[in-house]
């Protein structure tokens, strides 16, 4: 490992013990707040529901870890996704956990769908169900947390008591992670730290090894295809998985920082690599002259960002695509901006792989119909390698860009598999090629065969925009197969969708 690796994970250390040290105090401000459930529990009593609505596998990871928090304090547990959930099934659990995400501009799960119809769209007897309730969500979003806010709204309008105000989770904000925790342990009756919410040790440093552009003349932003391989152990996924990183500030923008708290030659290079972690404040005014513990604890840790995989352990290295962005300003965003301008080849940065199974494969050689437009070609490019590697030939790809020439990513590899037998079927749309024809287009033209494709057992998987794309072809996906068609689709795990 380089220098700069450990002085940033000695940087990220201190920031985890800092985050830790907040849990506790946390922790123990709930306990004084309300005292714990008892650890023990009457004889034939239902064991508490821990209930997840996942789009990309973070929900559904914590509601394990929660569950393994009660386990320890010997409190019999029920996991299950809210799919799985009726009426009936809450008003028998008596005490419940939910863990909520939120897609999109306050959308529910994918797999929440028939819930939210079925069961949130009617009354329900809850006034004997006591309940907690963890909200994910990205407040870059207007409707931040919304389908969490939308389900404790509803729980308490059937009689439902809360155990503690909703806690919401802004892109995996560490500091409500330790007080969901704090809430868990006081009804396990167990002690602090039994079990980590938080995810933060899981992060591990990766090197860039390979940055090209992939559609140079594009139309577009640029796109930038990434590689990364990995500086300790053999990590391993499985297409449809998520890389999360953590991002940096530019050197340029910690630099400015230090110059405006008058510390431009006096900051020391743990403090730099701290800062770089940090969000940063337009005016730093009210900063000068805090020493740097304080300093640190004035600024909340920036947001992780997800990425879909783009490749598959076999191939010997992580790849992502990822579309550079900017903002209003001009200025080049957080993660893309990190990835593809301010890393320099050789460099390294820390990554998390977190199992996304609602984008998982079917385990059965069943036919595939695989959808995406722009950057969403990274997902679909995974599953196809890990089904030309498994001799999967029953693959119908639909994909949508502006040019042909200019933005068809990952292009001569698409018509080497077309060529080669590993697509059965290849569906193009080119938005600026022809009378503003897209991907969903694309697949109402393709109608009967859709339906062909479904009656022979075939799963879908979507990845992309979530603006235009996603709801565009959820409607034709509604359309040729209906609603509750689509809804039991999804239920079966034929529907998956990656979305952003």
């Amino acid at each position: 490992m380089s220098p700069e690796s450990g002085r940033l994970l000695a940087a990220l250390a201190v920031l985890a013990a800092y985050a830790a040290l907040c849990g506790l105090i946390a922790w123990r401000a709930a306990r004084r707040r309300r005292p714990a459930a008892p650890a023990a529990v009457a004889a034939g009593a239902p064991p508490i529901l821990v209930a997840y609505a996942s789009q990309t596998g973070f929900a559904e990871e914590l509601a394990q870890r929660t569950a393994a928090v009660l386990r320890a304090g010997a409190v019999p547990v029920r996991v299950s996704g809210v799919d799985g959930l009726d009426a009936d099934a809450l008003a028998s659990a008596r005490r419940a956990l939910f863990l909520i995400s939120t897609t999109g501009e306050g959308d529910a799960p994918d797999s929440a769908a028939r819930f939210v119809r079925r069961v949130m769209g009617g009354p329900a007897a809850l006034s004997g169900l006591d309940y907690g309730l963890l909200a994910l969500g990205d407040s870059d979003y207007a409707r931040y947390c919304d389908f969490g806010r939308r389900l404790d709204a509803w729980l308490q309008a059937q009689g439902a008591t809360p155990l503690f105000d909703r806690i919401e989770v802004d892109g995996g904000a560490v500091e409500a992670l330790d007080h969901w925790q704090a809430q868990v342990e006081g009804l396990a009756g167990t002690t602090p730290a039994s079990t980590i919410l938080a995810l933060a040790e899981d992060f591990a440093p990766w090197r860039l090894v390979e940055r090209c552009v992939l559609n140079p003349d594009g139309l577009g932003a640029p796109v930038f295809r990434l590689a990364f391989e990995p500086l300790a152990g053999q990590p391993c996924w499985q297409a449809g998985d998520i890389a999360v990183l953590a991002p940096c500030n530019p050197p340029r923008a910690v630099q400015g920082l230090l110059a405006a708290l008058g510390l431009g030659g006096g900051g020391s290079p743990a403090l730099s690599e701290a800062l770089a972690t940090r969000r940063l404040p337009a005016d730093a005014s009210g900063l000068t002259g805090l020493a740097p513990a304080a300093l640190l604890a004035r600024l909340p840790p920036l947001p992780r960002r997800d990425y879909s995989i783009a490749s598959i352990p076999e191939a010997g290295r992580l790849e992502l695509l990822v579309r550079q962005v900017r903002g209003a300003d001009g200025e080049i965003g957080l993660g893309s901006g990190w990835l593809t301008a301010h890393v320099p080849i050789g460099g390294e940065v820390t990554l998390r792989l977190r199992p996304n199974p609602a984008f998982r494969a079917p385990d059965q050689d069943v036919p595939m119909i695989l959808i995406g437009n722009g950057t969403g070609i990274a997902g679909l490019r995974a599953h196809l390698q890990a089904r030309r590697r498994a001799g999967r030939r029953r693959n119908w790809l639909l994909f949508g860009e502006r040019s042909s020439a200019r933005d068809f990513l990952c292009g001569e590899e698409i018509e080497g598999w077309l060529a080669a037998g590993d697509l059965a079927r290849l569906d193009l749309a080119f938005s600026r090629d022809g009378p503003g024809r897209y991907v969903q287009d694309a697949l109402r033209a393709a109608e009967p065969a859709l339906r062909r494709w479904i009656a022979d057992g075939a799963v879908i998987l979507v990845c992309g925009s979530l603006q235009g794309m996603a709801p565009g072809m959820h409607a034709v996906l509604q359309e040729a197969l209906g609603v509750e068609g689509l809804e039991a689709l999804a239920a079966e795990g034929r529907y998956r969708r990656d979305v952003y």
